[in-house]
């Protein structure tokens, strides 16, 4: 291909191809070379990921004398090699993820390689790259890295001297110092696992439903973070507890959102389960493995109540009839709740729910005994209902009248009661299916009593007429002398002493108010 010309007069282009001369403007040159550009692109990726020197020393090639000793950026990230005596990977390499059994090491060499490549391989100081490199290749294979080389005895640091007192004398010792400490602290690593999980479990204390615990179950030990919704840890009352550890147990204290509605309790963490016996692993075709930072085994937990918490509710009654005495029409009454345990249940937009008592009013001839026996059905006069408002509910007194009348004379109870079995599933939630409450008969601000009428006035007794005086016996004797039959003398008297009897009970039986003259004869 020749060099192009420019033919000024039209602004073309000329290029001889094949020996013939092809004439092109200007312009469709530049899109044949930019469609030329991008095709190259296409035909050869970007080799970013392709493994770079990193910080050490030594030749970055795949075969030198004394070969590369340090780090091998990969992505940016540094690794190390695990299969000495390959050529150095300069080639294009691929991430295999984290992985258990790279290169087929067990897992404590991954452990140990793990934790120098994540704790100290993470450098740009060349001395440490070197030192981390040195150590890596001696967990992988010992063997194979002390002889590498041509070294022919046993000991690392002798090894590590035979290559770098050639290589780079002023950092020999240097290197083989921090080469033996890292070694050995790779070999006491402990095995660690490749993967984690878990979870948190919560109970509710059965007798209230503010206590519970929570515990930390996991596949592996781990220690970590837990914070808590809706409740916090009883010893310390935050919601957060660290160095929480897997297997045990935590004592707990709710913290409800909302008084009187049911809620649950809840909790996330973060745990750690050490350092991965993994490596991030890399391949390059022709040479060496290479291990990254596989970091710690970290994951998250969570968990909550396995079903709501519900505060417990036991509601009570207390009343108050309009008037103890009366005089007969409805049986009126004023009942106010009261909540003996727990709170007021509430719907989810935080009004009240409803609930619903009723009561049984008696008839007795005896006024009543607080705390006696119920009467029998017998002295049942009628009942009552009462259904709370969801605005007001327990804040306010409530009056009920009755849709029937008391008629007759007596003492008038009403019984209060309030039932599970009468309310809403949401109310008994909270109360429990068996809850009853019930008023004791013959409280005295439940009893109202009509009197019976008075009795009708008895009449006075008649008074009884005085006999007159008898006669005295010296006239008897001056009657009889002159031949007077006494009894003839007597019986005048008698029919005269009737007489003014008669009369007198006339007079006596006639209305005072009467204007009638009274004729006696």
């Amino acid at each position: 291909m020749s060099m192009p010309a420019v033919d000024s007069p039209t602004t073309r282009i000329r290029l001889v191809l094949r020996g013939r001369v092809l004439r092109l403007p200007a312009y469709l040159l530049l899109i044949v070379l930019s469609v030329i550009i991008v095709s190259l692109n296409i035909a050869h990726p970007s080799r970013a990921d392709a493994a770079e020197r990193g910080a050490g020393f030594g030749t970055w090639a795949p075969i030198s004398a004394y070969g590369w000793h340090g780090s091998m950026l990969v992505g940016g990230v540094h690794t190390y090699c695990i299969t000495p005596g390959a050529p150095a990977p300069t080639g294009q390499s691929t991430d295999h993820g984290i992985s258990g059994s790279a290169a087929g090491l067990s897992p404590q060499q991954l452990a140990g390689i793990n934790l120098l490549v994540t704790t100290y391989g993470q450098t740009d100081d060349p001395v440490q790259a070197a030192a981390v490199a040195w150590a890596v290749k001696a967990i992988a294979n010992r063997q194979e890295t002390l002889q590498a080389f041509g070294y022919r005895g046993d000991s690392l640091a002798g090894a590590i001297h035979w290559t770098m007192s050639a290589l780079s004398p002023q950092h020999d010792r240097a290197v083989q110092e921090r080469a033996v400490a890292y070694y050995d602290e790779a070999t006491r690593a402990v095995p660690g696992v490749a993967t984690a999980s878990g979870g948190l479990v919560f109970t509710t204390d059965a007798a209230d439903h503010r206590s519970g615990t929570v515990r930390v179950d996991t596949t592996h030990p781990a220690t970590g973070t837990i914070t808590l919704t809706n409740a916090v840890f009883a010893e310390s009352g935050s919601p957060t507890l660290e160095n929480a550890s897997s297997g045990s147990t935590y004592a707990l204290r709710t913290a409800p959102p909302a008084e009187g509605r049911p809620y649950s309790v809840s909790g996330t963490g973060r745990f750690d389960a050490g350092l991965a016996a993994a490596v991030r692993h890399y391949t390059t075709p022709g040479g060496q493995e290479t291990a990254g930072p596989a970091g710690r085994v970290q994951f998250d937990v969570s968990g909550a109540d396995a079903s709501p918490r519900i505060p417990p509710f036991s509601p009570a009654i207390s009343t108050q009839v309009a008037a103890n005495e009366a005089h007969g029409g409805p049986y009126v009454d004023a009942v106010t709740f009261i909540v003996d345990d727990g709170s007021w249940p509430r719907a989810d937009d935080g009004s009240y729910l409803p609930v619903t008592a009723s009561a049984v009013v008696y008839r007795t001839d005896a006024e009543p005994v607080a705390g006696a026996a119920v009467p029998g059905d017998e002295a049942i006069v009628g009942t009552l209902q009462l259904t709370t408002d969801t605005v007001k509910g327990p804040t306010a007194p409530y009056t009920v009248t009755s849709a029937w009348e008391m008629t007759g004379p007596g003492y008038y109870t009403a019984v209060w009661s309030v039932r599970a079995a009468d309310q809403l599933p949401a109310v008994a939630a909270h109360t429990g299916a068996d809850f009853v409450w019930t008023e004791r008969f013959g409280e005295p601000s439940q009893v109202a009593v009509i009197a019976p009428p008075p009795p009708a006035p008895t009449p006075a007794p008649t008074p009884a007429a005085e006999a007159p005086p008898a006669p005295d016996e010296p006239r008897l004797a001056e009657l009889a002398a002159s031949g007077t039959d006494a009894a003839a003398l007597r019986m005048p008297a008698a029919i005269a002493i009737a007489l003014i009897s008669l009369g007198a009970a006339i007079i006596a039986s006639r209305r005072p108010w009467s204007a009638a003259p009274l004729t006696i004869g």
